[in-house]
């Protein structure tokens, strides 16, 4: 047992530490640096927390943790397991497949950046809920937590809606995740959408739908465009991000809104048939971790 309790060496992409002794001696001094927070948690219950500064632990700063044993404490040792977690901004992935309202495969990735805001809603809602100790069960948890989010908030839209008025539905899933976030004791600070994509059925079905009336020169152009679309759906590029592309063009032709969720694929690059995250030649997606065949 250490008379000091501190999390030093901390990385920059570290989110939660845990303190390897379970056994606290009374009277030790706990080193909380800048941007930390210490949270002592035991039988599956965030207690007492401890911001930046130097801690002298007796019964009288731990009010919690002697109340939550409910008993007089003899001798100069107890028993809780000590959790560091930082409180800077860190960035995550997300990326996965949903449906629209109408059905309609609907594939998305990016990237948010989030901090922790409420440390101790965050133990007893992330880390003690999901056992997830180190920073890697943290991210995994998060990435599924967002992935599940987007897809229940998209599924509140059909097709035509997510991508004719991008902007404004992405605005509204971002709000939604965010207040997620709260709940779970996290402040989401930007979420970016770099691809969303439908298959190339549905791509032709959207076609139709925002083309329907027009003639003459816009009608050739558009034409066109939708051969270029079906030339990418066959090759072996063909993914993320070629459809987002697509109706963006469609859109400044149209006059419709800026479609900011991606760009056009470059030759020969492979996709995640379940994300479309772009792969880089990596055996699984770096974003939903699906293997590659």
């Amino acid at each position: 047992m250490a008379d000091a309790i501190e999390w030093t060496n901390a990385g920059s992409d570290q989110i939660v530490w845990r303190y390897p002794d379970n056994r606290i001696k009374w009277g030790s001094q706990l080193i909380v640096l800048e941007n930390q927070a210490a949270i002592f948690y035991r039988d599956g219950k965030a207690l007492d927390t401890f911001l930046a500064g130097r801690h002298k632990l007796t019964t009288s700063s731990m009010p919690s943790l002697v109340g939550w044993l409910q008993k007089k404490i003899k001798g100069d040792v107890f028993q809780a397991t000590c959790i560091f977690l930082s409180r800077g901004q860190f960035q995550g992935k997300f990326g996965g497949r949903g449906q629209t309202s109408d059905l309609a495969p609907l594939m998305f990735h990016g990237n948010f950046w989030f901090r922790v805001k409420e440390p101790k809603i965050f133990t007893n809602e992330v880390v003690g809920n999901q056992n997830a100790f180190s920073t890697k069960k943290v991210n995994d948890f998060l990435r599924a937590f967002m992935n599940e989010r987007i897809i229940d908030e998209f599924a509140h839209y059909d097709l035509q809606a997510v991508f004719t008025r991008l902007d404004e539905t992405s605005l509204k899933v971002k709000t939604k995740v965010r207040m997620n976030f709260e709940r779970i004791g996290l402040e989401l600070v930007d979420i970016k959408f770099e691809g969303i994509d439908t298959t190339e059925k549905y791509r032709e079905r959207l076609f139709w739908l925002r083309t329907g009336g027009v003639g003459g020169s816009q009608l050739a152009g558009m034409e066109t465009m939708r051969g270029a679309a079906e030339s990418l759906g066959k090759s072996p590029g063909a993914g993320f991000g070629a459809g987002a592309a697509m109706m963006g063009a469609m859109g400044g032709m149209m006059g419709g809104g800026d479609s900011s969720g991606g760009g056009s694929a470059p030759a020969g690059a492979k996709f995640c048939p379940n994300c479309g995250s772009k792969l880089n030649g990596a055996k699984f997606c770096p974003n939903c971790g699906t293997k590659i065949g």
